[in-house]
């Protein structure tokens, strides 16, 4: 296949062909990913990306605390279209941070009072679905959408509402999802958003930018690391994200 328009999926690629080479046998353990990220000269999250790929394509299992195991055979099944246009879980982190990060400075420099009060109703949304146990609600997106709407300024808006849209229908996303059971992780989320809204509270740019960016590396790292089926030494390699603290806008 020559189709490939991400990384994940080139690399994805490669591993189905050494799937079809007869390299590995239905049965057998694939090496840990930290090796196969850097036969590929990759990073882990690339890596996780392209295993969730072929996952998605029954070509392996992934087991929690044991590894990755090849069930099926490329000749065998048909490719996931489910897969075929998604984007990667950790790539789609990776661009809401550098662009929330930039959109919670800007909403710091407009928003009003109302926004402050929208804010705090999605955040006590949050904490009351946390506390009754829930595991799907709507404040997490609620809280990111509003602090866009408080730009003024509806491309920004769109951006971020469609950025979530493709996340919630994302395959990626929700197989990542299926491999991680403990969801205290989300009281996490609460305490940053707290941090965020503080620093939007106070009109201040660079605090709300640092707060968001912050946020969505502890998101990118959280899910690694409770997604990760062979090595729960992870030592955090994900991109090279550069921190925005004392960085201009």
């Amino acid at each position: 296949m020559s189709d490939a328009k991400r990384l994940y999926q080139k690399v994805g690629q490669e591993l189905r062909v050494m799937l079809s080479s007869g390299k590995f046998e239905i049965g057998s353990r694939l090496p840990p990913e930290r090796e196969i990220a850097a036969q590929f000269e990759v990073s882990r999250a690339v890596i996780r990306e392209a295993l969730i790929m072929l996952e998605l394509e029954s070509l392996i299992d992934v087991r929690k605390g044991s590894g990755v195991y090849v069930i099926n055979l490329p000749d065998n099944v048909k490719p996931a279209q489910s897969a075929a246009d998604d984007v990667g879980p950790f790539e789609m982190l990776q661009a809401r941070q550098l662009l929330e990060s930039n959109i919670a400075a800007f909403a710091a420099t407009q928003l009003v009072k109302s926004d402050i009060a929208d804010l705090r109703n999605a955040l006590e949304q949050e904490r009351l679905a946390l506390e009754s146990g829930q595991t799907n609600y709507d404040g997490d997106e609620l809280f990111h959408t509003l602090i866009a709407k408080a730009t003024q300024n509806s491309l920004l808006e769109d951006m971020v509402h469609d950025l979530w849209v493709r996340r919630n229908n994302s395959a990626m996303w929700q197989k990542l999802h299926t491999h991680i059971s403990n969801q205290d992780y989300r009281r996490n989320w609460l305490s940053d958003h707290q941090k965020i809204l503080q620093a939007l509270q106070c009109r201040d740019p660079q605090g709300a930018r640092q707060a968001m960016w912050q946020h969505l590396e502890n998101v990118k790292q959280t899910l690694m690391v409770l997604s990760d089926s062979d090595d729960p030494g992870f030592d955090g390699y994900l991109f090279d994200s550069v921190p925005v603290e004392g960085k201009g806008a």
